[in-house]
């Protein structure tokens, strides 16, 4: 029996599915409000591995490239900056990530 898209979840027992982009950015949204709004992205993506059920010793390649890329891809287009209130405050280049409590468009 030829393996479908459908089945694709038991295909690799034990490992996580990666979530969305939209949810991986909510969920380092919630980690850096819980950090207190900053801190470098290392200390993230250790967070959220630990919450989505990961050893923080062996993080998935694949889900620190997503959260990266998550990450940027909010901060650098306008409206989702304004949704998600994702900067850096040390500018551009910088691995510290950090959010504003409140978005832009609740203002």
């Amino acid at each position: 029996m030829q393996k479908t898209l459908e089945n694709t979840h038991d295909a690799t027992p034990g490992k996580k599915p990666f979530a969305r982009k939209d949810s991986l950015a909510k969920r380092v949204r919630e980690v850096l409000l819980s950090f207190g709004g900053e801190a470098h992205r290392t200390l993230v993506i250790e967070q959220v591995a630990r919450s989505l059920g990961h050893d923080v010793r062996q993080i998935p390649e694949e889900l620190q490239v997503a959260l990266i890329g998550s990450f940027e891809e909010y901060w650098r287009d306008e409206r989702k900056r304004a949704a998600f209130g994702f900067h850096l405050p040390f500018g551009e280049g910088s691995h510290r990530w950090g959010v504003r409590p409140e978005p832009a468009y609740l203002h």
